[in-house]
């Protein structure tokens, strides 16, 4: 490509273009010889294609300044010509929804699990197919077994009680759109918002005003020092909430008191199961 390297991009288009509209002898060559007339245009449509975009003109700077470079300038070609221009956004809009439903559906498979393995346990199953008798949508023969009738399917009843009585949590509970990371990224701006309102109410009620904790605020600290995510911490008992509560674990000393007496705990039963495990091999 005989022109100037480096040379501004527009006046390397504006000379191109003035060079296949005014120059005759291009003209006559066209019409002369067919063959070389294309030859011709191609390689002044490369130059243009490669010379009016400042990505591809960088490449091709560089390739004329490193022409030993050989692999490098293969694979700039190359990524520049097979790699499609894709906007990001999109790209991010596509693995966020990919994302999203993989979240989903996975949430819902798990909780079909839950409920499928509850059905199993005779404590549930017993619990639905009492209600069931009491709203008459099932039924029990003299024997004491369900009643087999016609256009009713008993593990479909037995199992839609269960879903109805069972506070399934953590993470086998029941699949929700709030739960992906499409919801989430839709109402981060309020979200942010929530928790910058939230830590100026914590930081004005109980780092200036020195209120005392309320039960709210005892739980969040205790949860904290646990570790645990609010999810994670909701899938505890009312019970060992009520005790965590009463030990006033929300204080420093108190939980790492408290914490040292479980670690203590752990090891004894370890400690006890080695031994268990060592006498039954003797």
């Amino acid at each position: 490509m005989n022109l100037i390297n480096r040379s501004c991009p527009r006046f390397i288009a504006v000379s191109l273009r003035n060079t296949i509209q005014i120059e005759p002898k291009m003209r006559t060559d066209l019409q002369a010889s067919k063959v070389e007339a294309e030859a011709r245009f191609r390689v002044i449509a490369t130059a243009y294609e490669t010379l009016k975009d400042d990505q591809t003109r960088s490449d091709y700077d560089y390739y004329l300044d490193h022409p030993e470079e050989r692999f490098y300038n293969y694979y700039q070609y190359y990524r520049r010509r097979v790699v499609p221009k894709v906007d990001v956004r999109l790209v991010i809009l596509g693995t966020i929804m990919s994302i999203s439903l993989f979240q989903y559906y996975s949430a819902k498979q798990k909780y079909s699990e839950a409920i499928a393995y509850a059905m199993t346990v005779g404590k549930f199953r017993n619990m639905a197919i009492n209600t069931g008798v009491e709203r008459g949508v099932l039924e029990i023969d003299n024997k004491g077994k369900l009643k087999k009738v016609k256009g009713k399917n008993n593990e479909e009843i037995i199992r839609s009680i269960i879903e109805e009585n069972m506070d399934v949590r953590g993470g086998y509970k029941k699949e929700s759109i709030y739960d992906t990371l499409m919801w989430h990224c839709i109402i981060l701006p309020y979200t942010i918002f929530n928790y910058l309102r939230w830590y100026v109410q914590w930081v004005f009620k109980y780092w200036i005003k020195r209120e005392e904790y309320d039960d709210i605020a005892k739980l969040y600290l205790i949860r904290k020092h646990l570790g645990l995510n609010e999810n994670q911490f909701n899938c505890m008992s009312d019970d060992e909430h009520d005790d965590m509560l009463a030990r006033e674990l929300w204080i420093d000393e108190n939980f790492k008191r408290w914490k040292a007496e479980k670690d203590a705990e752990e090891q004894e039963k370890l400690v006890q199961s080695g031994r268990s495990a060592a006498l039954s091999l003797v």
